[in-house]
Order: C-alpha cells, then structure tokens, then sequence
C-alpha cells in the first residue's frame, strides 16, 4: 500500500525557522533508513505560506490569493510516499521519527488511491492513459 506522510506546518516553520545541523543529520539517518528498508519513495519539504498562492475554483470563475495563510494547522510543511504493508508498518516507522519539536508536532498518513479503487469507472483505456501519464512523469523526473 502506498501511503502520503504529511508534515504538518508550526508556527516556527512558517516563520522560517530552519532546522538545526543536528536534526538535519538526524533526518538524514532517519530517510537513509527508510530507504534501505525499501519504503521511502519520495520526500520533499515545501517553503512556508509567505511564497505560495491558493487558488480557488467557483464555477467557471478562479481567483489567486497570495500567501501567507493564518491557520497553521492547515497547512503542509511537506511530505513522505511511502511504499509500506499496511497502515501499522506506517505508524511504527512514522513513531521512530527524531522530532527535533519540544512543544506539539502533527504528522498526517493517509493511503494513497490506487487503481483498483476506482472500480469499473476506471476503465481498460483510462488505465492505459494513466500508465503513458505516470510513465512521462517519471522520464521527467529521470532527467
């Protein structure tokens, strides 16, 4: 099962308070482990609100809001994809994370869709678009 792991936002990281070199170091170790296991498929962390716009859909209508954005708690400081066994391999590994926090931090997993969740809507020639559309990603993402 293929979860996303999501970093909740803090006040710290939305004031872009960067993390300390020791718990650089200690995340490092920690995604060296996860991909030695054959779990970590992707990982990125995200700039605060202050550089990113929300866009909202109405109708046929869009508009733009800039950054920042008030509620922290709503917000994604970045992510995991993780390929794991179940939502318990997930937890476990998520519980040996080195939180560098001492007041409260969130992390966020949820399973990630796969085809087969889609049903018969999903049909032969949907799947097949959806392979040539993963399959350009990652030629993208490989050069």
């Amino acid at each position: 099962m293929k979860v996303m792991v999501i970093v909740k936002a803090t006040q710290d990281y939305e004031a872009g308070v960067m993390p300390s070199q020791q718990h650089l170091t200690e995340l490092g170790q920690y995604n060296e482990d996860l991909v030695k296991a054959g779990i970590m498929l992707a990982a990125e962390g995200l700039h605060p609100s202050s550089k990113g716009v929300r866009v909202k859909f109405s109708g046929t209508n869009r508009s733009v809001t800039d950054g920042p954005f008030t509620e922290t708690k709503e917000l994604i400081a970045g992510f995991w994809l993780w390929q794991v066994e179940s939502m318990e391999e997930a937890i476990a590994w998520m519980k040996r994370f080195p939180n560098p926090m001492t007041g409260d931090f969130e992390f966020e997993i949820r399973p990630v869709f796969a085809a087969d969740d889609f049903g018969e809507e999903f049909t032969p020639e949907l799947r097949a678009q959806e392979a040539r559309v993963q399959a350009a990603a990652e030629k993208l993402q490989n050069s």
